[in-house]
């Protein structure tokens, strides 16, 4: 249980949760209706077998939607893998929502790619849902105005079974930032720099409310990377309050509504927004005006750096910060103090839930165009969908990080967490748009993991090292190299 009892009132959290409120249980928990179900191949298996062994059915298949992304290879997807183990996890799950007639958007489909990335493109997530997925970044879908939740195998067990789950009510912390960002500061800067300053386990316990002049400015595909990494900071949930912006991105995607049915939902999802006198549990000012490109320089997404600063000392932390930082500069092998500009890298990979959609690789590209990857850098990129690779094939950025020297993959997790053959060797050091620095995630039990913005991943690929993309950057962006 929640330590303390939540205040918060109004919110759009508050909103939501009380529609989708089915029962109080005992103990305090909530029976909360969950409105969208996402799955994909790594925990439904077990799930579904437990299904069959307690001889239950799926309670609404309408209401769950199915993808590969996590085990699929991204050089060559053809059938079967050459991985045993990948080629059964991915026939499980075919066999399972055929069964239970559940869509499954496989590879192939023109809809298949991450959970996180087809659900928003597909026009499935939309405001006021509940989403869960198990998978701990679904708080991506809070862009959104949903809330959404990560869950384990068991839950997703029962919310194929009751399309509900056991839940206490959260707090909700509102983070408001003012300003606006530089040119060459995205929203991974953001997230990486709220994080730093709140601490992995500052959301605990919590749904963030991203708000402010500098979230309202944010295109949706920036909205979500900010709160794919939510629980990155501990909290459970984030999202954004919605508005024009996330209208003008769902009106006519496939699932949106339509006609006199998407009036309706415009005035119900404007409804539905935190409004003025919400009371707030707690709240917390950023400028993000004063944030510089950040990258992580540890073993956690709370040990980040802007690029011109230098590997914090431990007297420059908190006492019960310096085991942690002791633990990462001989993991890293960084010495405090140091510069992190100009750290060299190996691998360089730009893709992920957090980083892999359209604006991501054209932001990426602008920094690409027309120069080349450092000698001995092995660079890739790995579209988030394969609607995501269509559309950048389409405008050509294929041809744009081919001919800088990138390899060009097929859509997947891919290196996120290395659940498939994109992996890191040994000692290297990888330069990763992803989410998570966590020893060992990237596939190898030495291997590194800087995280940092796709635009400061194309930097580091071109300079063969840690670099500041604000250097790189045209004197005049262009309009489609941001966000």
């Amino acid at each position: 249980m929640l330590a303390g009892k939540a205040l918060s009132a109004g919110t759009l959290y508050d909103k939501v949760w009380d529609l989708h409120r089915v029962a109080e249980l005992p103990g305090g928990a909530t029976q909360l209706f969950i409105g969208l179900h996402l799955i994909h191949e790594v925990t439904s298996p077990q799930a579904f077998t437990a299904l069959r062994d307690l001889g239950l059915g799926v309670r609404h298949p309408e209401r769950t939607v199915a993808t590969v992304d996590h085990i699929v290879p991204t050089t060559s997807q053809a059938r079967p893998f050459a991985d045993p183990l990948a080629e059964e996890m991915l026939a499980t799950l075919e066999t399972n929502c055929a069964q239970y007639g559940i869509r499954l958007h496989g590879l192939g489909s023109g809809r298949q790619g991450i959970v996180h990335v087809i659900a928003p493109e597909l026009g499935l997530t939309q405001p006021g849902m509940t989403v869960a997925c198990g998978d701990s970044h679904t708080s991506t879908h809070g862009a959104f105005g949903a809330i959404a939740f990560g869950i384990g195998t068991s839950q997703v067990r029962d919310v194929l079974a009751s399309q509900s789950l056991a839940m206490y009510k959260l707090k909700v912390r509102r983070i408001w930032v003012n300003g606006c960002l530089q040119d060459g500061v995205y929203a991974k800067d953001l997230i990486l720099h709220i994080i730093r300053v709140l601490g992995v386990k500052g959301g605990v316990g919590y749904a963030y409310e991203f708000a402010g002049p500098a979230i309202e400015a944010l295109s949706m595909e920036e909205r979500m990377t900010l709160c794919n990494m939510a629980i990155e900071g501990g909290a459970r949930c984030g999202y954004v309050n919605p508005d024009a912006v996330t209208f003008a991105y769902l009106k006519g995607r496939p699932h949106a509504p339509a006609a006199e049915a998407w009036e309706r939902a415009l005035a119900w999802w404007s409804s539905l927004a935190s409004g003025p006198d919400a009371v707030f549990d707690d709240e917390v000012l950023f400028d993000a005006s004063s944030i510089a490109p950040t990258i992580t320089w540890g073993i956690t997404p709370g040990q980040g750096i802007g690029v011109d600063e230098t590997v914090p000392t431990a007297d420059q932390l908190d006492p019960e910060e310096r085991p942690l930082a002791q633990e990462a500069y001989r993991y890293m092998d960084l010495a405090p103090g140091a510069p992190i500009a100009g750290l060299p890298v190996d691998v360089c990979f730009i893709g992920s839930c957090t980083n892999g959609r359209l604006s991501d690789l054209r932001a990426a590209a602008a920094v690409a165009r027309g120069r080349q990857v450092a000698p001995g850098i092995k660079a890739f990129v790995v579209p988030g969908s394969e609607q995501v690779a269509a559309a950048a094939e389409a405008e050509g950025l294929d041809a744009v990080f081919r001919a800088a020297g990138f390899e060009w993959r097929e859509p997947g997790c891919s290196m996120c967490l290395a659940m498939n053959p994109d992996r890191l060797e040994g000692r290297q050091i990888s330069a990763s748009s992803s989410n998570r620095n966590f020893k060992g995630r990237q596939g190898s039990a030495s291997g590194r993991t800087l995280l940092m913005s796709p635009q400061m991943v194309a930097a580091a690929a071109i300079c063969g090292h840690v670099a500041d993309v604000r250097d790189l950057l045209p004197a005049e962006p262009s309009p489609d190299s941001r966000p």
